[in-house]
């Protein structure tokens, strides 16, 4: 069975490996594709917290169930599903309070333990998700949009909202989708006009703001003093998270989606004036896979578009570096087995 590994920064390695074992609970899933984000490409460049070497990267899965273990019930051979691929332990605190996607044992499938970029992979059922009306392509996407969706459920934000998404990567382009689908009024915030227009073209936000011309003064002007009730940060960069304070209505809420390997500050006076409400967001629960579900089916996400770039399994390792290139455009990048 074919496999790719990260042996350490900068090397992908193609590798014949061990079929996996079906065991009890578990499903064979013949992985069909595997959307590459930004977790693949910080481990790929050696800055990804949590994450150890050798590793199996992949966690974006889409597949078709070859074979189920007796014990199984909630899927059968045949199913498309995709992977829910946040492993928790179901005994600590978070878990005991249905917070499983902030387990305090978490183990990420391709962060935390071997992932999807291989031929096949033994699955818990019960974190396969059944998706036999959605193509490969919109079942291999679920995962970041359902980071996205959990982002905007965690927010509270209500149909109405002014919020402010910050970097346009598929994350920030999930929540924005995801925000838009709860009823809010987006403005997007990025660095390069292409990934603005396009936040516009494909997310529906209603404005955009570059982030490097007097970005305050804009959102100032946008919201008529008042600044975005919410607001987003999905850029995974220390100077764009501390600087999102600054956007935040009086009374609103920041909520950090993308993860940074090292330490932000915050003005204190800056916080407390507003009374700002702080938390950041992580992974997703089965309940934002469904709902992402719903959305994807309804047509209300576009995921034909968001998928910019392709490459087969005997041919990823050779791409795979000139995704992580600004001129490449790479929105999002798909894997096909």
């Amino acid at each position: 069975m074919k496999q790719i590994v990260c042996e350490q920064p900068d090397q992908l390695v193609m590798r014949e490996a061990a079929e996996p074992q079906l065991a009890e609970g578990q499903a064979i899933v013949r992985i069909r594709r595997i959307g590459i984000c930004g977790t693949d490409l910080h481990a790929y460049k050696g800055n990804q917290p949590f994450f150890t070497y050798p590793r199996v990267l992949g966690h974006e899965l889409a597949g078709e169930v070859e074979a189920v273990h007796p014990s199984v019930t909630e899927v059968r051979a045949g199913d498309r599903v995709t992977v829910i691929p946040y492993m928790e332990c179901g005994q600590c605190i978070a878990c005991r309070s249905g917070k499983t996607n902030c387990c305090t044992h978490m183990q990420v499938l391709g962060v935390h333990r071997d992932g999807g970029m291989s031929e096949r992979i033994a699955v818990p059922a019960s974190h396969l998700v059944v998706v036999n009306q959605l193509t490969l392509d919109q079942a291999a996407m679920l995962e970041p949009l359902s980071i996205g969706a959990h982002a905007v459920r965690r927010s509270g934000l209500q149909a109405g909202d002014t919020v402010l998404v910050i970097g346009a990567g598929p994350i920030g382009l999930g929540v924005m989708a995801l925000a838009k689908h709860r009823g809010a009024r987006v403005i997007a915030m990025d660095i390069q006009e292409e990934r603005l227009a396009y936040c516009r073209r494909w997310a529906g936000a209603e404005e955009t703001v570059h982030a490097l011309h007097n970005p305050k003064e804009r959102l100032e002007h946008l919201t008529g003093g008042d600044y975005p009730l919410i607001v987003f940060d999905a850029t995974g960069h220390a100077q764009s998270m501390m600087q999102a304070l600054h956007y935040v209505a009086h009374g609103g809420t920041l909520v950090y989606v993308g993860l940074v390997k090292g330490e932000i500050t915050f003005s204190d006076p800056e916080f407390h004036k507003r009374e700002l409400t702080m938390m950041g967001s992580r992974n997703a629960t089965r309940e934002d896979f469904e709902l992402v579900v719903q959305a994807v089916e309804s047509g209300r996400i576009d995921v034909d578009s968001f998928i910019t770039h392709r490459a087969a399994l005997d041919d990823m390792i050779s791409e795979f570096a000139g995704w992580l290139r600004p001129e490449a455009s790479v929105i999002k990048a798909v894997v096909e087995l």
